[in-house]
């Protein structure tokens, strides 16, 4: 029976393709199914052999490992630049959007603790 190793749902492009890299390298038989035309299903790398699986999901956590080791070092010198995104270089730049997304927060808060107070009195 086959069994799911990444479901493809905001995984990106370039992900995708070094698993299916590596898949291939190891020799380890693998389909992929294509995303719902309405989007209820993202489509899925799949492995099709249950001892395959094991060793496939093995290689993925240590992909998984150094991919998460890669982007902490990316982060890391952004952040040492200067170059990282942070809260006040995006109200400097976008203030309207921030802005915006704020007051909707204040506003669904409000209105999740108002309610209940009004509707059972």
């Amino acid at each position: 029976m086959s069994k799911l190793l990444l479901n493809l749902r905001n995984v990106p492009d370039d992900e995708a393709a070094e698993v299916r890299e590596w898949l291939t390298r190891e020799g380890i038989g693998f389909y992929e199914t294509q995303p719902s035309p309405w989007g209820i299903s993202a489509g899925g790398i799949w492995i099709g052999n249950e001892d395959q699986f094991s060793r496939a999901k093995s290689l993925m956590a240590d992909y998984q490992a150094a991919r998460r080791q890669q982007a902490q070092a990316s982060l890391a010198t952004a952040r040492e630049e200067g170059k990282a995104e942070t809260f006040a270089g995006l109200l400097r730049q976008r203030p309207t959007y921030v802005l915006t997304v704020l007051a909707a927060i204040l506003f669904i808060v409000g209105l999740t603790l108002a309610l209940p107070y009004l509707f059972l009195r």
